[in-house]
């Protein structure tokens, strides 16, 4: 595909027709791991780096079979490689596959007349595919002209990394959490300070961009917090976002990584957008 150096990465799914993901009908790719902990995460399988053998929970019969294949093996049950052959209902798969840059953007390739009609293109999320930035960058430069690159992202990085892969994007995704540092700190993992930093450089670029906010229950929907990310908003001239309303089905899936979910916040709660505040600061909201 060109004389761009192919580079290793590894994901852990891709989602042909994603009409979520950004304009258009996409193919979105998840790249794997997150230097962020997010308590709600709704891809617990994408924060390790590593490839992890992974179970579901739907349709196990709980015959033992691909647990006894750790215990031949390790001493103790567990999940290893050979226990994705064994399973009878095909549950077990391995998470985490490594591929290059030149292989990935060749499937892409093949598809590109179909998104570009459609007005699409290809989304690189995560897990926060920043983390792989090296790999990311060689994906979006050999797609360069050939369809619509999107990065679905956090926005957690040093500027030079953000700045490098921004200067290859068509389009970006930008997740808000919480403008307290603090706060952020406890539910997400870590301050928001080169967050916000790399935000207000997406904003003064050329590149087009949503902003998207996670609303969680008693974490991010308050008065206040919404009325400080207004006015952030308003002050990096932001007129529209989209919000994403808490997922209660977020905890299913880390059964499928031996976790248990555990939140301190109540998921049975409503979270309130607001959306008078950020009316009051001239920004439209999409509740999606």
């Amino acid at each position: 595909m060109g004389n761009i150096e192919s580079r290793k990465g590894k994901i852990f799914s891709i989602e042909e027709f994603s009409t979520f993901d950004g304009p258009g009908i996409r193919m979105t790719v998840f790249l794997k791991g997150c230097p962020l902990k997010c308590v709600w995460c709704h891809n617990p399988e994408g924060q390790s780096f590593e490839s992890e053998i992974v179970r579901s929970p739907n349709g196990c019969l709980g015959c033992g079979a691909c647990l006894e294949q750790g215990r031949k093996k390790c001493g103790s049950p567990c999940l290893v490689p050979e226990s994705i052959a064994v399973c009878p209902q095909n549950l077990v798969r391995l998470c985490g596959e490594d591929v290059s840059s030149e292989d990935i953007c060749r499937r892409i390739a093949k598809k590109a007349d179909m998104l570009n009609m459609c007005g699409g293109g290809v989304t690189f999320s995560g897990g926060e595919p920043l983390m792989q930035h090296e790999f990311l960058y060689e994906c979006l430069r050999l797609l360069k002209g050939r369809v619509n690159r999107a990065l679905q992202t956090t926005g957690f990085a040093s500027d030079g990394i953000f700045n490098k892969i921004l200067s290859e994007c068509d389009f970006v995704l930008y997740d808000l959490k919480h403008m307290d540092p603090d706060i952020h700190k406890k539910y997400v993992g870590a301050d928001n300070r080169e967050i916000l930093k790399n935000y207000r450089t997406l904003a003064d670029s050329s590149t087009e961009f949503i902003t998207r906010i996670p609303l969680i229950p008693g974490v991010n929907d308050t008065v206040e917090n919404i009325t400080e990310t207004a006015a952030f908003l308003k002050e990096n001239r932001v007129r529209r976002i989209e919000i994403l309303p808490y997922n209660r089905a977020a905890g299913a899936k880390y059964k499928l990584v031996g976790r248990e979910y555990s939140v301190d916040f109540d998921e049975n709660a409503t979270p309130d957008p607001h959306k008078e505040i950020f009316e009051k600061y001239d920004i439209e909201v999409t509740v999606l």
